[in-house]
């Protein structure tokens, strides 16, 4: 890849992207664009702005996709209800499709003839990016300097940093007791402290929870407006997609909700110990399949279930652009049409209490499921049912017994 002019870097400003931003043009010879994206992760993101004008970019893109991110990408994977393995909400893997797709249009804008990426040769982030810039534009060529170069560790990044007098945060000297990825929808931390699975997260793990234990002896209650599926109310208050998201995540980490302390399967191969805060989604996850149970037939709520850890696992994996996901997002889709109402939650030490639901597309049927007298249903109707189903059965048996 001699020939490559221009890259559009996924960059941070952190030691990482500060030393990749220096190596490309040492390695290439080539003009670097960098692309700092703000999912919310909580940073000011001016510094990455000046550091990139220290190192002599001059094309420097600083975006805030919080809108897009939550509106496009979690409420989507939200309506089917994704979680992997059972019990993680995604909160990284998520992300990785708008960075990656944003990346490949500031490529066409600024005339660049390929991207870069500051992900490991181990993990996840990858694949996710990769995947997703090769779906949006096969030809494009894709830097991945983990696996080019030798800086192998933490040490040799700094040493190069000093070397190039590349600024570095004094936090950042040593090696840095966890890494940390954060957007709207969730906050990651995993290596160092956290390698051995046996020994429990320390408290100062965590930013952006209470513990369950230091939560309020009073409980929160919160009421969740849907219309198709997706959050449009907290409290009565119509919100956008990212200020929903912001409200859910102070309520639900005030009341200890949503962490998650994880062994994973890693898509190439490997296991992975991670402590996840994601207390926004937690709590919409709960209010959603709470709508879900009374809006949704009991066929399509099944079927729903049954597809979602495929889903998932496409997510999870960085398939996000691939047809099957998508055609996977159209059913999903279809089944939200009515899933619209009211969902009343109590929020208390880091539990998420279903207390109420309502929905003028409601299939709960209280004349047919009360116990009382009713002129709706002809309990004698059950015998021929039960036989019926138990036909198959009866004859199995009788079988086994000749």
């Amino acid at each position: 890849m001699s020939d490559i002019k221009k890259v559009v870097l996924a960059y941070s400003g952190g030691l990482d992207t500060s030393v990749i931003l220096k190596w490309l043009k040492e390695t290439y010879d080539c003009e670097v664009v960098t692309f700092t994206a703000d999912l919310g992760q909580g940073e000011e993101l001016e510094p990455a702005r000046r550091k990139a004008e220290m190192s002599g970019v001059k094309q420097i893109f600083i975006e805030d996709l919080r809108e897009t991110f939550v509106r496009d990408y979690v409420f989507p994977m939200f309506r089917a209800n994704a979680l992997y393995e059972g019990v993680y909400l995604l909160g990284t893997s998520i992300a990785r499709p708008l960075i990656a797709k944003r990346q490949i249009e500031i490529a066409e804008e600024t005339g660049a003839d390929a991207v870069c990426h500051g992900a490991t040769g181990k993990g996840n982030d990858q694949v996710r990016f990769e995947l997703s810039y090769y779906a949006l534009k096969p030809d494009i060529k894709v830097i991945a300097p983990w696996r080019e170069w030798d800086l192998n560790s933490r040490t040799k990044l700094i040493e190069f940093a000093e070397k190039h007098q590349i600024p570095i945060a004094k936090d950042k000297r040593g090696e840095a007791p966890f890494s940390v990825d954060a957007n709207l929808l969730h906050i990651s931390a995993e290596g160092k402290v956290l390698e051995d699975p046996w020994t429990a997260p320390e408290e100062y793990i965590y930013s952006r929870s209470v513990s369950p234990e230091a939560a309020p002896d009073k409980p929160t209650l919160v009421e969740i407006a849907f219309e198709k599926g997706d959050p449009v109310a907290v409290d009565g208050q119509r919100l956008s997609p990212a200020a929903l998201l912001t409200r859910l995540n102070e309520l639900g980490g005030a009341n200890g909700i949503g962490r998650l302390d994880l062994v994973e399967n890693r898509f190439v191969g490997m296991k992975s110990r991670g402590v996840y805060e994601t207390p926004g989604g937690t709590v919409l996850l709960a209010a959603h399949r709470a709508m879900e149970s009374i809006t949704l037939d009991r066929g399509a709520a099944h079927l729903k279930d049954e597809i979602m850890p495929r889903y998932a696992e496409l997510i999870y994996n960085g398939f996000w652009f691939a047809p099957e996901r998508e055609m996977l997002q159209a059913l999903i889709d279809r089944s939200q049409r009515n899933v619209t109402g009211t969902v009343r939650l109590k929020l208390y030490k880091g539990n998420v209490i279903v207390e109420g639901r309502k929905s003028p597309h409601s299939l709960y049927s209280e004349a047919h499921v009360t116990f009382e007298e009713d002129t709706v249903y002809d309990q004698r109707d059950a015998q021929g049912f039960i036989k019926l189903n138990a036909l198959r059965l009866r004859l199995l048996k009788r079988q086994g017994e000749n």
